[in-house]
């Protein structure tokens, strides 16, 4: 498989975890100036809430392994600041994970924090990418942060796509509830 169709795979990936964010903030605000949603969409939402965790999972998962894929594979060189957004996502895998065997909702107050952090540097690092000229210089000489190296339907670089993980990771942990076997239920 080539590195254009796994990167462009990875961003259809942040492209369907976008539209989830999306739907998800469009649904509370709905929500909020409604006084509650539509009995059809409160199953959906429900249902989406005992698989949040899961999915949350799934994307620092994938993120992990896509930003592993990029450098390993791929051989593109990791900057100093998509290295300090692997520090906020690589564990993020090992938490969520726990989490989501423990149907552990308690969960997003370590995940949050985190994810915030690394959605910051994202963004940063997104904006670094788009506007080169307005910084007088970037991270490293030898690998520096301005050079986009992933370049998927207009808008999605690595730190977009990374910005995206981060956004929907929050919006899972917020949307999670507990299982039939809540925490205190659950083996330790």
């Amino acid at each position: 498989m080539s590195i254009d169709a796994v990167t462009t795979f990875l961003a259809l990936l942040a492209v369907l975890a976008l539209v989830v964010v999306v739907v998800s903030l469009a649904g509370w605000v709905a929500g909020r100036v409604r006084g509650g949603l539509p009995p059809a969409l409160q199953s959906l939402r429900d249902a989406v809430r005992e698989l949040a965790l899961r999915g949350a999972f799934a994307v620092a998962l994938t993120a992990t392994l896509g930003s592993l894929y990029l450098s390993e594979v791929a051989h593109f060189p990791p900057c100093e600041l998509c290295w300090y957004q692997r520090i906020a996502m690589y564990p993020l895998t090992v938490v969520l994970g726990v989490a989501a065997l423990r149907r552990d909702v308690a969960v997003k107050w370590y995940v949050i924090p985190v994810a915030l952090i690394g959605a910051g540097i994202s963004t940063y690092h997104y904006l670094l990418e788009r506007f080169p000229d307005s910084v007088a210089s970037s991270c490293d000489a030898e690998v520096p942060c301005t050079v986009v190296w992933v370049w998927k339907f207009h808008f999605l670089s690595i730190p977009g796509m990374a910005w995206i993980g981060f956004a929907a990771i929050i919006t899972l942990v917020l949307l999670a509830q507990p299982g039939r076997e809540t925490t205190e239920d659950a083996p330790t």
